[in-house]
């Protein structure tokens, strides 16, 4: 990523350090973080904090969390242009990013992708039944019957809840 004053910053280390400053603020407010992203979007530059919350995250949260994370990054901001912060909840498609989020979502359904494809296919969409941090076991429904599909973690490429209508 090419930088003003011709600086090459890694988007890693963006999100690294963002993460060194976020983690003590979200400790002391009993909050997750669930995934931080430094993305570009036109002409402008975000970096998007998610957090949450065993009873979910509101605004007021997300503003504390916001205005603390700014003040800190303002100190050490690893960032040279501009950009816009934005803190907020990932919603009810929350991404699942840790063997934690997995075991958290038993139960409740997922769309999972893979780097390859299993039984002919890469989408997957089901109730996630188990993870025993090798394999994710979700059922789905094949027209009218119930398919379990077992997927080794490690070719799960991303993973997040699905709402179902």
């Amino acid at each position: 990523m090419q930088l003003k004053g011709g600086n090459t910053v890694a988007k890693t280390d963006v999100i690294n350090t963002t993460e060194e400053l976020v983690k003590p603020i979200l400790e002391d407010m009993k909050l997750e973080l669930v995934d931080i992203e430094f993305t570009q979007e036109g002409a402008n530059w975000f970096l998007r904090v998610y957090i949450d919350s065993p009873t979910g995250v509101d605004i007021e949260e997300c503003g504390k969390v916001s205005e603390k994370l700014s003040e800190k990054l303002d100190k050490k901001d690893p960032i040279e242009q501009a950009y816009f912060l934005e803190v907020s909840s990932p919603g009810a498609e929350r991404p699942l990013k840790k063997e934690s989020d997995f075991n958290s979502a038993v139960g409740k359904n997922v769309h999972i992708t893979t780097y390859e494809k299993i039984d002919g296919e890469k989408v997957f969409e089901g109730e996630l039944l188990s993870f025993d941090g090798e394999t994710v076991a979700i059922e789905r429904k094949v027209k009218t019957k119930k398919q379990r599909i077992e997927i080794p973690y490690e070719k799960v490429a991303s993973a997040r809840l699905a709402v179902v209508f």
